[in-house]
């Protein structure tokens, strides 16, 4: 589904009026939509998104720039139809400033074109499917995490430099996971002798892990995000498979705590992990985990960063919102102090960041967590910005 000229035309004549409109004056309070998934086993992932957000208002008092601040947090169910509906039900009812959240990327998928259409501010904390990010981008529609293709790509340059010729590709069959294997390719220089596509929710591995074997590759590359990640290593482990597992959203802090042995000596790539040596990131992990009682995976960082975000520019605002298209170019300028250290985002409105390679170590007070080994990649932008064309 591509924005036609004549919508582009018509959002912009509306954007028009409501300025001519809009008051000046600071908002007395702020709306803001949290959409993340919290039902069923990717529910882990929308816990860290979740807590990750609502941390970050904690801090600043409950308020975005001083005014007060009413999180309203909704559960897409993982079923397109009922984000389509919670997102609809945001902008229409509760009337929303803006939009943060969303995990997967066919939910974001369904539900962005009633973002633009509605003319309502959205930052993601993790889904960057690659039509979003190239020809369906919008000025609406930001990132606080990454463009799917990202991690694989940083994967698939560490998996050159390791020498390996042949890699078997395994991800979900949806939109996210097309991506992932799409940007592994694109930066691996090897052989790819096989590609498995499964279904989001299979519970069972065994024929898949079968073909991996038979495959008779040097690694595998594995994108196997929260709850299906438990399940696709704990079966790897069991089929005693000791070829070299290579992931991307597969092993992370949101799912080593079912993991534990399981995922020692796997390596995985992402743009920020609790051990990463920065100071906003060690005080955000220190006061998560002091709120929350467990580790934080990048789901929670992209969330907290959001909030942060946002408020830098509605700080820059004075307050004064009500123009969506000032408030969605002080997002364009805002600067704020990242968990990454390093942020900046792109003519598509997503990240520019840095990717690094990390493992899974037991430590010796018996607890588990990933830790970077090195940098793989600086400053890397997205492939898709250049497809990317913003009517303003």
């Amino acid at each position: 589904m591509s924005y036609s000229l004549k919508t582009a035309a018509s959002a912009l004549a509306l954007l028009a009026a409501l300025a001519t409109t809009a008051s000046a004056e600071p908002a007395k309070s702020i709306r803001i939509g949290l959409v993340t998934t919290l039902t069923g086993p990717p529910a882990v992932l929308g816990q860290h998104t979740r807590d990750g957000f609502q941390l970050a208002i904690k801090q600043l008092g409950g308020k975005i720039a001083g005014i007060p601040a009413e999180v309203l947090v909704v559960d897409d169910e993982l079923k397109p139809e009922v984000g389509i509906q919670r997102v609809q039900q945001l902008i229409e009812r509760d009337k929303v400033d803006a939009i943060v959240g969303i995990v997967f990327s066919n939910i974001l998928m369904a539900t962005a074109r009633r973002m633009v259409d509605g003319q309502t501010v959205f930052i993601g904390t993790n889904a960057g499917p690659s039509p979003i990010a190239g020809t369906r981008c919008s000025p609406y529609l930001f990132s606080a995490a990454y463009q799917n293709d990202q991690n694989a790509e940083a994967m698939g340059r560490h998996a050159t430099q390791k020498g390996y010729r042949k890699i078997v590709v395994v991800a979900p069959n949806y939109q996210a996971g097309k991506d992932v294997a799409a940007g592994f390719k694109r930066e691996y220089k090897g052989e790819i002798v096989d590609e498995i596509f499964v279904p989001l929710t299979q519970p069972d591995f065994s024929s898949d892990l079968a073909k991996i074997v038979a495959a008779k590759a040097d690694a595998a590359f594995v994108f196997m995000p929260g709850g299906l990640g438990v399940t696709f290593v704990k079966q790897w482990r069991q089929a005693g498979i000791t070829l070299p597992m290579l992931s991307a959203h597969t092993i992370d802090e949101t799912n080593l705590p079912a993991l534990q042995d399981a995922a020692v000596g796997t390596s995985g790539v992402t743009n920020w992990s609790p051990a990463l040596e920065v100071p906003a990131s060690r005080s955000f992990v220190e006061a998560f985990t002091a709120e929350y009682k467990y580790t934080p995976a990048n789901y929670a960082a992209h969330a907290y960063d959001a909030a942060t975000w946002l408020n830098a520019a509605v700080t820059a605002l004075k307050g004064e919102i009500a123009d969506r298209t000032k408030l969605i170019d002080a997002l364009r300028k805002a600067k704020f102090e990242s968990v990454r250290g390093r942020f900046e985002i792109g003519p598509n409105q997503f990240p520019i960041q840095d990717y690094y390679l990390v493992a899974v170590k037991k430590r010796e007070d018996g607890s588990f967590a990933t830790e970077i080994e090195s940098k793989i990649v600086e400053g890397l932008p997205d492939a898709y910005g250049k497809d990317c064309k913003m009517p303003f």
